[in-house]
Parts: structure tokens; sequence; C-alpha cells
């Protein structure tokens, strides 16, 4: 077990459509198509020696290994530098475009920098999950595996000879491909692979090079779009690149993280299925993508966000917290007893059992969303907005009950006040929206119930004994998920109760700057075992300081959050005791958090210096 990489040592590279990782010593280990959630081609991540992978990497040699991104792009460079020569090999995924495709290629390319170097090239698919067998063809000009459900061909970079040698040095070992070349100064050589069963065929050259020069400048021109130019540009820029790599071009709805069943606790069982599109994640990146000026995203995803709301509302159905990418909802969890796990970190879970919770919160969140593209003239429909008004109707009898709250307990329903919070928000928000259009609902039955809300959480939420805002009813535990109650609007940033709580958090759930979401031994949430502490919620405490004119110390928090990022300015779901990344990686809720917080703060300081300068 000790073979797997870390987490963090991975760079991811996409085509809007599906996703792969890639090792820093060259490997893709995980790699699903033809989307996000379809069952994995290589998943090595899971199990080492039965999940499958495609390594390029120098053979009988030591050797490091640095990896970068092409700058603008998430085309990913590998070099690989030993005392004989510096090699290079690049990744990356020619944009699929927002029509539905089975067509995906992994383009691998190796340039010699300098010297000479020996390479072994292995393919080693495993379909379905490693559950299904295939078979090796061999072509004149390729190789086609082949399983009962999917294929993958094989197609080398002209010219063949200088990566992957004829005769005795192309091995088909038992369904699997493995070559052996060397590369002297200057040479090139590469592989496609392609998600159908085609013909193989040698590629050009300069075919491979137009794949390349289109995918860095549709990269680079998306990227112009944003209008950021404050302090930390470049984390912001590559956590925008990150956003866009994890959504879904056909439908704009983007997913929580490209992998499943990567762990909160190294050996534990908190090992969970991210590839679907949460409502709560995807409508707090509104924000984000608003601030960055990346509107074209947004009004996607609001049309994909407008369905979701019409088939609640008119089925008078609160809205599900998860759906995957297409907007269907059949997210069946189901154990892979024949994977390992990372590390051994078991179960391997796909598919995601709380996609069926009741959670209170995600109203919020969906209305608070609408409330923000309105403002930037992305509006919804007659018809949606009759769907809108059903499910507020809905709300308006229905807040007021136990749930399984933000951080889907599998444990016995709660009345969570992050839950009542976000249903004030999503109350509040559909007032101010019926207000500002002139559209029709009842304004008076959403204001009485929303007035109802924000006093039975000053009432029951604030727990005086502790001083602070509790994460459930007659209860005395913290949540940090109640750091986001600036931001919403809820409670201003000066009022005592908020400075109070915001004190609470920092003596319990902060460690070195890093946020715990809740202690789940005071707080069970029918889960064995403990975890990091949440990125997402270490980027809201960021922006709760400096809200509350503590700029300095979000500040440094801020800046001590880059020393958690890998070498790619990526981010996964928690940090380890250890220091190291745990959890799906990387996590949308992570990046969308810190171009908040960059937004936020960076405003804040903006405001601060030309205070001193009128001085």
């Amino acid at each position: 077990m000790e073979s797997y990489p870390a987490i963090e040592d991975h760079g991811l590279i996409g085509d809007l459509q599906t996703a792969a990782l890639v090792t820093c010593d060259g490997t893709i280990d995980w790699f699903c198509a033809p989307r996000f959630d379809s069952p994995s081609i290589f998943a090595a991540v899971l199990d080492r020696e039965r999940g499958g992978y495609f390594r390029i990497a120098p053979h009988d040699v030591r050797y490091v290994t640095k990896q970068l991104y092409l700058p603008g792009t998430p085309i990913l460079i590998t070099r690989f530098i030993s005392a004989d020569g510096v090699a290079e090999v690049m990744d990356f995924m020619p944009v699929t475009g927002e029509r539905a495709t089975d067509v995906h290629r992994l383009v691998r390319i190796v340039n010699m920098v300098r010297g000479s170097m020996r390479f072994r090239v292995e393919c080693r698919p495993r379909f379905d999950y490693a559950r299904e067998k295939h078979e090796l063809e061999r072509h004149r000009n390729g190789y086609v595996f082949r399983s009962r459900s999917a294929a993958l061909t094989f197609h080398p970079v002209d010219p063949v000879r200088q990566l992957m040698s004829q005769g005795g040095d192309v091995r088909l070992e038992d369904g699997d491909l493995v070559a052996y070349g060397t590369l002297n100064e200057g040479d090139t050589g590469g592989v496609v692979l392609e998600t159908v069963g085609t013909e193989p065929r040698i590629i050009p050259a300069a075919e491979v090079q137009g794949m390349f020069e289109w995918t860095r400048d549709y990269w680079r021109r998306w990227l112009e779009r944003s209008r950021y130019t404050g302090r930390w540009r470049e984390m912001v820029e590559r956590s925008a690149i990150t956003l866009k790599l994890m959504t879904y071009a056909p439908t704009g709805a983007m997913i929580a993280a490209p992998t499943a069943a990567l762990p909160e606790l190294v050996g534990g069982t908190r090992n969970w299925d991210y590839r679907y599109t949460w409502v709560r994640d995807t409508s707090f990146s509104v924000h984000a993508l608003l601030g960055l000026g990346f509107t074209e995203e947004v009004s996607r995803y609001m049309d994909w966000l407008d369905e979701r709301i019409r088939e609640a509302g008119d089925h008078q159905d609160p809205l599900k917290i998860m759906y995957r990418v297409d907007g269907s909802s059949d997210l069946h969890e189901e154990i892979l007893d024949h994977l390992e796990g990372y590390r051994g970190s078991r179960p391997v879970r796909i598919g995601n059992g709380a996609a069926d919770q009741l959670q209170l919160d995600i109203h919020g969140e969906a209305l608070y969303a609408m409330h923000l593209a309105d403002e930037q003239g992305i509006r919804v429909s007659h018809q949606v907005w009759k769907s809108t008004v059903r499910l507020v109707d809905w709300l308006c009898h229905h807040w007021d009950q136990a749930d399984a709250g933000i951080w889907e307990s599998r444990h016995h329903p709660r009345n969570y006040t992050f839950g009542r919070v976000m249903s004030w928000v999503a109350l509040d928000r559909a007032i101010r929206l019926a207000t500002r259009t002139g559209r029709p609902g009842d304004i008076t039955c959403w204001t009485e119930q929303r007035n109802q809300i924000y006093n039975q959480v000053m009432a029951r939420g604030y727990h005086h004994g502790r001083g602070s805002f509790v994460q459930a009813y007659d209860e005395n535990v913290l949540d940090a998920a109640l750091l986001a109650m600036p931001a919403v609007g809820f409670v201003t940033p000066s009022d005592p109760l908020w400075r109070s709580t915001l004190n609470a958090i920092e003596r319990e759930l902060v460690s070195d700057s890093l946020v715990h979401r809740y202690d789940p031994v005071h707080s069970p949430d029918g889960l064995p075992g403990h975890e990091g502490t949440f990125n997402m919620c270490t980027f809201w405490y960021v922006e709760a300081l400096a809200r509350t004119g503590r700029l300095d110390d979000a500040r440094l928090t801020f800046e001590k959050m880059f020393t958690f990022s890998n070498h790619l300015g990526l981010y996964a779901e928690e940090i380890a005791a250890t220091g190291e990344q745990i959890g799906n990686y990387p996590q949308a809720f992570s990046h969308l958090s810190l171009i908040n917080s960059a937004l936020a703060l960076n405003d804040l300081l903006d405001v601060e210096a030309d205070a001193r300068r009128r001085q």
C-alpha cells in the first residue's frame, strides 16, 4: 500500500465532460468515460494492483520529477530529470464541446529536452471499475482494448519508433500493453488514447500539434474573460480553471469532485462518491463565477438549476440535494468489495445514498444563486418563476422540521441551525426577487414565515451558556457552517452574538488557522472515526474574519492556506493532521470558497488602503 502516491501528488486534466488524474511519476491512475460519473477505465488510485493505469516514465534510471501547468491552461507538464537527460511528458484532453459524446481523447506527448532516456510505456485498462475482462487486439497501426461494454483505442503518434520500438520491445501481457523506447535529445513521441473501438492509426505529429494549440488557445481565451485583477491572481485563476474543468459542458452542471471514494481518513470508512452535482456547492459557485465575470457559465448552470426547480415545484416536493450532471437523480449507492481502496481505505463506494436525504438549507442556496444571477440580468422565465413560487410555498409549510443537515449526517435527523438560517435566506431572496421584478408570490406569507424563522433561530439557535450559535437546537455543539451567517446577511459582522460565536469557533474548531467542521465526538454523525480540517470551512473563516474587521488575521490565515495546496495550486476536501491532503480531489467547494474569500478580502483590503491614503 505504500506504493500509493499521495492524493495531492496528482494533476487534473479534462475535456469538460470527463477528467483524469495524472501522478507526479507520469501515471494516469483515475479516468472515467464517457462522463465524470461513468465507470472507470483506470482506477489504480483505488487499487494499485487491480484498478488499472496508463504510465509513461523512464525505465531503469534514477530521476526526480517536477510538475507544472502550462500557464493559463490545464495542460499538464511532468518533467523527468536525471544525470543523463531531461524529458517532459505533456498531458491534455482536447475540449469536446457542449454536445454529449462517447469519444474522448487522452493525449500524451513525450519530448526529450536534453541527453537521452529509455522509457517504459504501460497501458493496463480495467473497465467498469475493474469488473469487466477485456481483450487486446493488435492492429497494423496500433491496438484496441475491448471489453463487453467499452473500448479504448491506442493510436501511436508519428514517428512511432521513437517511443515504441517495434519487435521485441513491444509486449502484449494478458490483455495489457508494455513497450520500451529510447529517446535522444530533440526526439518526440506520443500516444493518443481514444474511448472508442475504431481502427487504430498512426497520428501525424502535425495533427497532435494542432490538438495542443487548439486546446491551449481555448483555455487562454476563456481565462481572458476573467475580470479579476486583485491580489492572489495566480491562485484565483487556477481555481477558476479547476472549477471549469469540473463543469459538464452539455448541461452546465458542476460536479463536487471528479473522484470517488478517496478517504477523509486514510484507512477509514468515510469514502464517498463526489462525481455528482450538489445544489449547495454549485449554487455557492455562482457568487465566485459572477465575481470573476464568468456570466456565461452562471447562465448555463442556472438553466440546469431552473429545470430542477421546475421538477420539484411542479410536484410540490423539496429539491434533492444532488443530481447527476444530466439532471437525473438515481444515485444508488453500492460498495465495490473487490477494490481495496486508497491505501486500504474501505469500503469503496460509488453512487451516493445521501441523495435522498432532506436537507432544508439547499433551498436557501438555490434562491441565493437565483437572486445573484437576477442582479446580473440572468433572469428566470415565467414558467420557472411559477415553479419557484410553488417551491417557496412548500418551504413555508415545511421549514420547521428536523433534517440531515449540510454535513449529510447518517445519524438521526436534527433541528439544524444552519438549515433554518438558509431557509430564512430562501424566503428573504424570494421576497426580494418578487419585489424587484414585480412578479407574483404570496409575499405576506413569505414575510411572516421568514420572520418566524429569524425569531426562532435567535431564540433557540443561540446557546447563552456557550455564548455562541450552535449546530442544532437544544444542543451545545459548535458548527463551522455558521461561519457563513454574515456572508448571507442573517447577522451583521458587528453583532455581539456573532462576535462571540466567532470567538467560540476559534477556541474549539480552529487549529493553527485550519478549521474543523464540527467535533464528531460530541456530535455523532452515524459514522466511525474522525476526519481532518475542511478547506471550505477554513476559507469561510477567512471571510468571516475579514467581514469582522480583522483583516490582518484574515490575510495571514488565507496565505497560510496556500501552503497546504499542492504543487499545482489544487486542493482536496480536507487537510489531515499530518498536513497532507485527504478526501476527494480536487474539490469544487474548496476552490470556489477560495475565490469567494479572495474577492471579499481583496475588496476590504482595498477599502482599508483607500482610507489610509485619505488620512
